[in-house]
């Protein structure tokens, strides 16, 4: 049976230059924010803590030295 993967959270494994599908879905959530990302749009995450996020600010504001 072909299973749709829409309206199911992806879990990947990011990577200096993309990332690895481990288990199929059509987004995942932003750490900081929770906001659902297609996975089709994500472009900011941070490869030492594997958490992405929706935004070029909320990844800079995450990753920023305290």
């Amino acid at each position: 049976m072909l299973m749709s993967n829409s309206d199911r959270p992806a879990r990947l494994h990011y990577m200096a230059n993309g990332f690895r599908v481990l288990t199929p879905g059509d987004h995942v959530a932003c750490a900081i924010s929770g906001a659902r990302i297609a996975i089709e749009d994500l472009r900011y995450w941070d490869v030492a803590s594997q958490r992405a996020f929706a935004s070029a600010t909320l990844a800079a504001e995450a990753m920023a030295p305290r």
